[in-house]
């Protein structure tokens, strides 16, 4: 007996599309620089500039679990993931190609931006991939758990058990033995709390996208019977 086809969405393929571009960007142009601010009251906090963008993914994820639910989700957290790992293909490529002569004094300057190391590539990566199903399967439960009451407690719960997973994976993989422990510590809990933070203070943004979104798709999913495992790409 034919499966019943799939509902279609006004926005999903345009959430998704934006989704990958933002993980791109924050794959790609967010390492190639760390910047100190000073803050008021705090002083001076050193970041990496993806620090800034990456969150957005997770607002995403947020919105894509809460519409459509988990399964969905899962689609274009694999889609990012494979976009990462081309563009990760593709630079490499790129790096090792020889210049051509006049190129030659500009080379340094490319290996710097785009030659990132196979072990921060692969923390980076990886770190993603489990940072964003760990987010959208507590997302997922908790709306379950609370009956899809209370929407800002799972935003928040989600992201905060999201971005644990995605600091402390990325900065153990990527630079354990080479920074110094107590360096190495200080920098993890800094990136995990300004990215939760910027996630929190964008929790009114989040709730009028997915209030305009249920309207419009005629959508609110409750993930009951959902198979929760990350390695399929079933709606």
């Amino acid at each position: 007996m034919p499966s019943a086809p799939l509902k279609t969405y006004r926005y999903y393929d345009l959430i998704l599309g934006a989704y990958v571009c933002v993980v791109l960007c924050a794959n790609l142009i967010g390492p190639a620089k760390v910047s100190t601010v000073q803050l008021p009251l705090w002083g001076p906090v050193t970041f990496m500039s993806g620090v800034l963008f990456f969150p957005i993914s997770y607002l995403f994820g947020d919105i894509l679990t809460e519409v459509y639910g988990y399964a969905r989700d899962r689609r274009v957290v694999w889609s990012g993931f494979a976009a990462l790992v081309f563009a990760a293909l593709m630079s490499a490529v790129i790096v090792h190609l020889p210049p051509a002569g006049f190129w030659r004094a500009k080379q340094p300057a490319v290996e710097a931006i785009f030659g990132n190391t196979p072990r921060i590539i692969c923390a980076s990566i990886v770190a993603f991939w489990c940072g964003s199903f760990v987010n959208s399967y507590v997302l997922a439960r908790m709306k379950l758990w609370t009956s899809g009451r209370w929407l800002w407690t799972r935003i928040v719960g989600s992201t905060l058990c999201g971005e644990l997973v995605d600091s402390a994976l990325f900065y153990t993989m990527a630079f354990a033995g080479e920074w110094p422990g107590p360096e190495l510590l200080d920098v993890t809990v800094t990136q995990y709390v300004l990215k939760s933070a910027w996630e929190i203070v964008m929790t009114p943004v989040t709730y009028r996208i997915v209030a305009f979104l249920k309207r419009a798709e005629q959508e609110d999913y409750y993930d009951r019977g959902t198979n929760f495992t990350p390695f399929s790409l079933r709606a």
